[in-house]
């Protein structure tokens, strides 16, 4: 039977919206809302651990492209990834070819193969994404795309379970499509595992100003377009302006153990913003909003349990949809779009977001700036009730870039920040009391870093995958380890 909906109560859009959500954000905590009955039993101290760093390629491709790279973008899913006995990494080369490499767990060295694919242009959204299809053992690779067809390849069935050779003659020839599925020009694919060993692809269709989110399926060796799910449509009012246009921004997309797939995303107006910013130097996001899905994607609904899409129809996810904004936030405030998100034990979402607060001011008129001088990260979370909690860390941003979120199995919540940094806090305080457990040495970092949220369940081990700053034309890629405890 599928999971029971959630609660209607939303404590944060109930709270607060606009401007005066800002003022409030510091005191929006999730123990205000509720005390506990019985004391429950103190979780040990969160910590990590340096176990050791890898250097994956000395020479790694290196240059600097909407204040990102190439081969860090937080849209990589999954840029690293562990499947059973072995970790995978993806990444390109200086000479611009896209490069795989593996290691085995029990301590084996990494391991490279060379597919025959050069990146097209220098553009940090064409990075590389890795997923596994569990039932038939393969590795997909889907790249260099950004409002473009895919560069997709898959291996030879077995390969993750070493039914097939590590090498480039395992995987098929570079494909303009999903192995004869033509999903035409897209931007951000994401693969997303199912508890059942299957495999969804996520993918972007139109623009930043006019972008809708598309699903589609593969099972039996192939791949099926379930179809779109998000709409550009719909009215936005800021600054005494409309925008009739925009693009969700997904933090992420991925399933809990219970089967539910849950998606957290934001809202982009128009490609440049236009009239809603206060400031033509401001950026148009605006809102954390959430959905979830209980049959795989075909069906969403609002955390109200009321339904807001089916897949494939006119009917679809837009700004117009009652109910779908758990923390309301309009544009102005720098908001970052494409953070993270995990799902905990109980099925709950967690999402970090992170902007500039009301504090320092209510019109960013320089919003890379402003995120570097001012930004601060916020945790958001649901609880058993369906209401909404959210904290700001207690670390400055200090950076353009976001954060990686991911939780152990005692769902002790761990956020990556940019250069390395990480912060914790445990589930027994509400995730309201956030230490920093790492303060980013020995993590060279140009700011963004990926990490490998499957190995942290299967492991309690944290990689971070890094590219070094630099001046280019390249510079390493690394992995640094951290046991989680």
């Amino acid at each position: 039977m599928p999971p029971a909906p959630r609660s209607p109560l939303r404590a944060l859009a109930g709270l607060a919206s606009g401007a005066l959500a800002l003022t409030l954000a510091t005191t929006l905590t999730g123990p205000a809302t509720a005390a506990a009955d019985t004391a429950a039993p103190a979780a040990a101290t969160p910590s990590a651990t340096p176990l050791g760093s890898w250097t994956l390629d000395e020479n790694a491709l290196y240059f600097v492209s909407y204040d990102g790279l190439v081969n860090n973008g937080s849209y990589q899913q999954s840029g690293i990834l562990t499947h059973g006995r072995y970790q995978y990494a993806a990444w390109y080369t200086e000479d611009r070819h896209a490069l795989l490499a593996r290691r085995s767990l029990d301590g084996g060295a990494w391991r490279t193969v060379r597919l025959p694919h050069r990146l097209s242009v220098d553009d940090s959204h064409n990075s590389i994404s890795l997923g596994v299809s569990a039932a038939d053992g393969r590795l997909h690779v889907g790249m260099d795309t950004h409002n473009t067809p895919i560069h997709y390849t898959r291996s030879a069935p077995g390969l993750v379970t070493g039914g097939a050779d590590w090498s480039a003659d395992s995987f098929e020839p570079i494909q303009r499509d999903l192995a004869g599925l033509d999903t035409g020009s897209m931007t951000y694919p994401r693969f997303v595992p199912t508890p059942d060993g299957g495999l969804q692809f996520a993918y972007r269709t139109g623009g930043s100003g006019d972008g809708t989110q598309e699903l589609a399926e593969y099972a039996d060796g192939g791949w099926t377009h379930l179809g779109a799910w998000s709409s550009p449509d719909g009215s936005y009012e800021a600054n005494g302006a409309v925008s009739d246009s925009r693009n969700m921004y997904l933090h992420g997309i991925g399933y809990g153990d219970d089967g539910r797939l849950h998606a957290s995303f934001t809202w982009r107006e128009t490609a440049a913003g236009g009239d809603i910013l206060c400031h033509p130097g401001g950026l148009s996001n605006h809102d954390t909003g959430y959905v979830y899905s209980d049959d795989a994607g075909r069906t969403w609904r609002t955390d109200d349990a009321r339904l807001a899409a089916v897949t494939g129809t006119r009917m679809r996810v837009s700004v117009d949809t009652p109910g779908h904004v758990v923390d309301p936030l309009p544009p102005d405030y720098a908001l970052m779009n494409q953070e993270s998100q995990a799902i905990d034990s109980s099925g709950n979402p967690h999402v970090v977001i992170s902007y500039r607060p009301g504090r320092f001011g209510h019109c960013s008129t320089d919003f890379v700036d402003d995120r570097r001088r001012q930004g601060r990260t916020f945790h958001l979370h649901q609880d058993d009730a369906g209401t909404w909690h959210k904290v700001e860390l207690p670390e400055p941003l200090d950076a353009f870039g976001r954060s990686r979120l991911v939780l152990t199995e005692d769902d002790t919540a761990y956020v990556v920040m940019p250069f390395g940094r990480i912060l914790a806090a445990t589930a027994d305080t509400g995730w309201s009391e956030w230490t920093t457990v790492h303060d980013g040495a020995g993590v060279d970092a140009f700011g963004e870093v990926l990490v490998d949220e499957s190995r942290v369940a299967s492991e309690g081990i944290l990689s971070v995958f890094y590219q070094e700053a630099g001046s280019g034309p390249s510079t390493p890629i690394r992995v640094a380890d951290f046991r989680l405890g």
